[in-house]
């Protein structure tokens, strides 16, 4: 499906995927699959960051992977974990491209996801420093059944045996929602993102805050100037694993919460009166057993995805 030869005027891009020692070797190639062979507008290149060791069987999915790859990857192997934070500003040093693309290692990117997202950023006029965009969550164990992966003709992604569409995250689509929602909420579902890596630069790049440095990022570069807009169709498939509500509470994540809100308000980006709400509202959800939590995220920041038919 890819062309290795870019269209003129289209600038080229890296695509930034960090891994670490819990990802699935099946998942990872199914990601990077979806991200490179099987993109209309494929990457100039991938940048894979392993955090750290990893088991026999992963390390081997990245050698292959690297080895068969249809576009360069550049890789960084980090010799001990250091955090997402890190592993992801040790890769921005390594892109060769000032746009950027970000790919977890278990999610599935839709065959025309770039072909959507690039050209707000690298159009003749009103182009934008970082673009998001809606995605669908998903469960199930698929395997390593890669050949599902096809272009059907109408974009779609799809899905495995056993997978169930869980629900459609869609965040604010203009500037100006976007750095409202800022205030409260990331305005941004991290693994969809494209950025300009002079904008993430701009704005001091990823610092660590345990499961909360992308949303830091975010409100740094909306005060820094940044133009920000969100795709409002689905272009990525998000994986939900079991333990995915427990990792949105707990006292680690809430001590993130609460340093979090203590630089934000510090900073100048919220309020002292928005600083207390978030506080008692966003730290008391992380607070709350894991089956409100679940109840209350898919009530607010969701909606069920279309049925398949």
């Amino acid at each position: 499906m890819s062309d290795d030869h870019p269209v003129p005027g289209q600038q080229p891009f890296s695509l930034l995927l960090p891994v670490y020692r819990r990802d699935s070797p099946a998942f990872l190639r199914r990601a990077f699959r979806s991200a490179t062979q099987l993109q209309t507008r494929p990457p100039a290149e991938v940048v894979l960051v392993r955090d750290g060791p990893v088991p026999p069987q992963l390390a081997a999915a990245l050698d292959e992977l690297a080895a068969t790859s249809p576009v360069p990857v550049v890789r960084v192997d980090l010799p001990a974990n250091r955090g997402l934070a890190v592993a992801l500003e040790e890769g921005l040093a390594r892109c060769s491209h000032e746009l950027v693309a970000r790919m977890d290692a278990d999610d599935v990117s839709l065959p025309h996801r770039f072909a959507v997202q690039l050209p707000l950023l690298d159009g003749e006029v009103d182009t934008c420093d970082v673009v998001g965009s809606a995605l669908e969550e998903f469960s199930g164990d698929d395997g390593d059944d890669d050949d599902r992966d096809h272009d059907d003709g109408d974009g779609a992604a799809p899905r495995g045996a056993g997978e169930v569409a869980l629900a459609v995250r869609t965040p604010p689509a203009g500037h100006d929602a976007i750095a409202v929602r800022a205030r409260f909420h990331s305005p941004f579902n991290h693994p969809t993102v494209v950025y300009r890596r002079s904008a993430v630069a701009r704005a001091g790049g990823y610092r660590d805050l345990p499961l909360l440095e992308d949303y830091w990022l975010f409100t740094r570069m909306i005060a820094t100037g940044s133009k920000a807009a969100n795709v409002q169709q689905p272009l990525v498939r998000y994986r939900v694993g079991a333990g995915a509500y427990a990792r949105r509470g707990g006292l680690r994540l809430l001590r993130s919460e609460l340093e979090l809100q203590r630089h934000l308000v510090a900073e100048g980006f919220t309020t002292p009166a928005q600083f207390a709400r978030n506080v008692l509202v966003r730290g008391g959800y992380r607070a709350v057993p894991q089956g409100l939590r679940r109840l209350a995220y898919r009530a607010v920041f969701t909606r069920r995805p279309p049925s398949s038919s």
